[in-house]
């Protein structure tokens, strides 16, 4: 199976005024045209996804709906609240392991999806960095696991150009 990561999209600066609950704070314009280019470009490479985790945070949850828009497997959408800022590993791999054999996303925040990416693949002590709207792909030949991952790929939108 597959477990992509990825970064929420680019979203609206911070604004007390205009987003007094940072939760709240959705994608801009740009960002969401600029992560419907990737998703397409990496649709086109295989990137499809059968069921999509988002952190509760509006702009993850506006990350993941493009994806769900956009990919050919039409995915499901759930929110799961562990992936909030401050994600946390054990749980998301069991949401993950009921739905095993699918590819599925975990959509969420920075740094959290560079710790996390780097616990699938076995290193706890180091993260590593996804740009706004990155997708990473890890394999797993098992129900996924800490430290059981291989990392396939790490996209980001400047890599593929766009």
């Amino acid at each position: 199976m597959l477990l992509y990561i990825i970064r929420h999209a680019w979203a609206e600066e911070r604004d007390e005024v205009r987003y007094p609950d940072d939760r709240s704070r959705p994608l801009s314009d740009n960002g969401r045209k600029r992560f419907r280019k990737l998703v397409r470009a990496l649709a086109d490479r295989g990137f499809m996804p059968t069921e999509i985790a988002t952190s509760p945070l509006l702009r993850c949850r506006q990350t993941a709906e493009v994806i769900a828009e956009l990919v050919p497997s039409r995915p499901r959408v759930t929110v799961v609240e562990e992936l909030s800022p401050g994600s946390d590993l054990h749980p998301l791999l069991e949401w993950t392991r009921q739905r095993t054999p699918s590819d599925v996303a975990w959509v969420g925040h920075a740094p959290d999806v560079g710790h996390l990416t780097a616990s699938l693949i076995g290193d706890t002590l180091t993260a590593i960095h996804f740009a706004k709207g990155a997708v990473a792909a890890i394999e797993f030949d098992r129900p996924p696991a800490a430290g059981q991952g291989e990392l396939q790929w790490l996209a980001t939108a400047k890599m593929l150009g766009i």
